[in-house]
């Protein structure tokens, strides 16, 4: 079977997971399926629960995954939301891959492409709010937040002064119409000058960072014991929250800081992280698969 995403860090996501040896295993967002494929391959009495959002995804996995028969769970919907269905499981693994897929960007239709006759970027087709809407709709105000917080572009009022005053005359009606429109207008040394101008768009269309806080409170919420929880994200805001919350989870002592002595009993703490430095793809990843070069892996263990 042609397989039309390949996973990131899959050496990597292989070995994370590789001394569990029973329960199950919640992959939030499997996508075409890599990692989960690799994870049923390497831990022969493990279950998966796989969870997408996207049913093109889904559907595509389901079939990926049949030869693993009822070793496999599938469910639709936003893994913040999806994942406490399963509270009475035995998960023993979570792994959450936040990009968004190879299929995803490249086929026109969706919207995410900066070649793309549609200006949609939407990963939940029945999802109300598209990338038309918020480029065509927002105030200066609103895209000037989402340029500068979840894209970091430099020039964010500008860009934003630009979008509405160019859409005054005609909407914006395509992705393409879209990133000519911003190489026209901004440079950027390595890459593409929409780049984080699309990123943004996405961020902001999908609540990316949202689903990602929720997912790690819900993750919290579950108590789980023993369980490997590893998230993969591809950019500074994604990573930072990741870092942040393993950090809080770690954290023994929850007392203020101008508390004198411990009050709180010093053992609040979910577990421990894995990882002190963010796991990145190698060289050779990164040549075979140039989609993979901003990837980064955090773990956390629960105790």
């Amino acid at each position: 079977m042609q397989t039309p995403h390949i996973p990131v860090l899959p050496t990597e996501v292989q070995e994370t997971f590789i001394d569990v040896k029973e329960g199950y295993i919640v992959d939030c967002t499997v996508g075409y399926g890599g990692h989960s494929e690799l994870i049923l391959s390497s831990n022969p009495h493990i279950k998966m629960i796989c969870i997408d959002q996207d049913d093109e995804a889904l559907n595509f996995s389901k079939k990926r995954l049949e030869a693993y028969g009822d070793r496999v769970i599938f469910a639709k919907g936003r893994f913040s939301a999806v994942i406490k269905e399963f509270e009475g499981y035995a998960i023993k693994g979570i792994l959450a891959d936040i990009g968004v897929s190879s299929l995803q960007l490249d086929k026109m239709s969706r919207g995410f492409s900066f070649e793309s006759e549609t200006l949609d970027m939407r990963m939940d087709a029945n999802h109300s709010l598209d990338a038309y809407q918020v480029v065509n709709h927002y105030t200066k105000e609103e895209l000037e937040e989402i340029f500068k917080v979840y894209g970091e572009v430099r020039e964010y009022k500008k860009l934003a002064d630009l979008i509405v005053k160019k859409r005054e005359e005609k909407p914006f009606e395509s992705a393409k119409e879209l990133s000519d429109f911003i190489a026209k207008h901004l440079y950027a040394k390595k890459i593409h000058p929409a780049t984080l101008a699309f990123q943004a768009i996405r961020i902001e269309v999908n609540d990316e960072l949202g689903e990602l806080k929720e997912l790690l409170d819900s993750i919290k919420n579950l108590k789980l014991s023993k369980c490997l929880v590893a998230i993969i994200s591809f950019h500074s805001l994604e990573d930072r929250i990741v870092k942040q919350v393993f950090r809080e989870w770690s954290k023994s002592c929850i007392c203020p800081p101008e508390v004198m002595r411990c009050l709180c009993g010093n053992d609040h703490a979910l577990g421990k992280v894995v990882t002190k430095k963010p796991i990145i793809p190698t060289g050779e990843e990164i040549a075979r698969n140039p989609r993979s070069r901003s990837s980064k892996l955090r773990i956390f263990r629960t105790k």
